[in-house]
């Protein structure tokens, strides 16, 4: 159960606009991808800043190791399914764009704090609904944004089973990636005693 519904839908309408925002952007400047990366990169720099360095207390190490953490498995998983032909990225000089590492580490970011401030509506907070509430949002949310920068023709997808470009296994790839980064940091505040809303 939801304790205050409409505080809920604010919190994934605001975190929609991002998404559409973010996906505009890249689209728009597709053929710049060192623009791109600066302008990710800023706003990764941005981040820790305000979740770590400016924190006196309660500095959010958990943030970066799981920016971190997603950064480079995104790039190894993009690595992988372009060296195999699964998807091509378009308009660029490379085979991967410059800003892909710093959207993988945007998107564990966004995924983080939407879940950071959903945990609290929720009436019942265990560590099951909390999971639930990880896969739901790694299910939809990133596919969503992908469907907006694959219309702009940013990449294409060749892997069959798609909705609106999107492929079946790219589903499951983007829910399988947040949710081992989500296990690592999970026991990594168990072992460490390290007290985290979304993690513990």
């Amino acid at each position: 159960m939801i304790t205050n519904k409409k505080q809920f839908l604010i919190e994934i309408i605001k975190a929609i606009i991002k998404l559409i925002i973010a996906g505009i952007l890249i689209g728009v400047l597709k053929q710049y991808d060192a623009i791109i990366a600066g302008i990710l990169i800023l706003k990764v720099l941005h981040n820790i800043y305000k979740e770590i360095i400016s924190q006196k207390i309660n500095k959010n190490w958990m943030l970066l190791i799981g920016m971190l953490l997603t950064g480079f498995g995104g790039i190894v998983g993009e690595t992988w399914g372009v060296t195999n032909g699964y998807w091509e990225y378009h308009e660029v000089v490379r085979r991967l764009p410059l800003w892909l590492p710093f959207a993988w580490m945007l998107a564990f970011h966004y995924l983080y704090k939407l879940e950071r401030n959903l945990i609290p509506l929720l009436s019942n907070q265990t560590q099951k609904n909390k999971i639930v509430l990880a896969i739901v949002l790694a299910l939809i949310l990133p596919a969503f944004g992908e469907v907006i920068t694959i219309y702009l023709g940013v990449w294409t997808y060749y892997w069959p089973f798609q909705i609106f470009g999107v492929p079946l296994y790219a589903f499951i790839c983007l829910v399988f990636v947040h949710m081992l980064v989500y296990t690592i940091l999970h026991f990594t505040c168990k072992k460490y005693k390290i007290n985290d809303i979304v993690f513990n």
